[in-house]
């Protein structure tokens, strides 16, 4: 008999050592088992929270990826919009006929400000250009330093120097023509953006965006050549870069003998030139805005995966974790227990000792 009651409490002691190893390894790692099939019937729900949750944090990353290049964009388009501003409101408020030195210094402001501008344009976060659609690793407007003497500002010079012979209207119709040409040669921005503007609207390329859920797309890019969300009115090519590339070519490209010659059409042309900036900075200001708007989209987006997460999190805590505390409780129980059972074994192997003995 005693025999048969010595079997059975080492039996219960080496469940008692395996509850143990388990025991201390959950109060190490937390793991309820490091095997996945050791869940049973949890399984397929813990793959699918999984999942999700790896999903969701893609979609997260995504997002904040994109943050940080609206981000940069929000900073040039800040910059473009004071540029625009401060030839609206400031250097063309000064020009006038009846002050042959007020030109002394806007030729020099407006070349500056126009190779500023190029190299706005050209912004790049991360080693990718940002105004240049799918076209990250080459610049939009590929010679920022050339801009102020290249074709399309000599070919504005020209259509200016026609002032006199010709009158403003003409002279502004002029201008804006060649800042609208999509001619290579005359146009400063990139081959693909110039080959992408020459197709028909439903074949270009689409705005650049990022996934924010399934099946939905933030579209967010804005190209060099031509408005994104901002619609130009007035005074206008079209697009707010060409307004600020067609206002300050024209400015350097003015001479205090026109002043003189012509100070009626002068005036009329100046006023011109001051309307197509104050058409850019509208829309740069409806393009800031815009972008705030899809930021806002964005980081709502995040922060609604960033919930759901927490909750699959959670969820994924209760099935792959132990409570701590309660398996701490039960460590100690199990010490007990055991050690109790080898008092057990020790005593029942005494008595079987003595019985033998006799």
């Amino acid at each position: 008999m005693s025999l048969d009651i010595l079997g059975n409490v080492a039996r219960d002691t080496a469940v008692l050592r395996a509850r143990l190893a388990t025991l201390t390894r959950q109060s190490a790692d937390g793991l309820r088992s490091p095997q996945l099939g050791d869940l049973g019937p949890e399984v397929p729900r813990l793959i699918s929270l999984r999942g999700e949750v790896a999903r969701r944090e893609a979609y997260s990353s995504s997002m904040d990826q994109a943050l940080g290049r609206t981000g940069v964009m929000q900073e040039a388009l800040g910059r473009l919009t004071a540029i625009a501003r401060e030839f609206h409101s400031t250097v063309t408020t000064r020009i006038t006929s009846l002050d042959p030195h007020s030109l002394a210094t806007v030729q020099a402001q407006a070349r500056a400000a126009l190779t500023e501008v190029a190299h706005l344009l050209n912004t790049q976060h991360a080693g990718e250009y940002l105004f240049g659609g799918t076209d990250l690793a080459r610049a939009p407007v590929p010679d920022p330093e050339g801009l102020a003497t290249g074709q399309m500002a000599q070919d504005v010079a020209t259509a200016i120097g026609n002032l006199g012979t010709a009158d403003a209207a003409t002279v502004s119709a002029a201008t804006k023509g060649v800042a609208q040409s999509t001619t290579a040669g005359i146009t400063p921005f990139s081959a693909f953006l110039t080959a992408d503007e020459a197709l028909a609207a439903a074949d270009r390329e689409a705005r650049r965006g990022v996934p924010s859920a399934d099946g939905e797309v933030i579209g967010y890019g804005i190209k060099a050549n031509a408005n994104a969300a901002a619609t130009s009115a007035g005074e206008t090519t079209g697009s707010w870069a060409r307004d600020l590339m067609r206002g300050l070519m024209s400015l350097a490209a003015l001479t205090p003998a026109q002043m003189t010659a012509s100070p009626l059409e002068f005036d009329r042309l100046v006023g011109t030139i001051r309307d197509g900036f104050r058409s850019a900075e509208t829309a740069l200001g409806e393009e800031a805005g815009a972008l705030g708007h899809v930021e806002a989209r964005m980081q709502t987006a995040r922060a609604r995966h960033g919930q759901l997460s927490a909750v699959m999190e959670s969820q994924l805590a209760d099935i792959q974790y132990v409570d701590m505390a309660e398996t701490l409780s039960l460590l100690q129980a199990t010490k007990t227990t055991l050690e109790a059972s080898y008092r057990a074994i020790g005593t029942l192997s005494e008595l079987r000792l003595v019985n033998f003995l006799r």
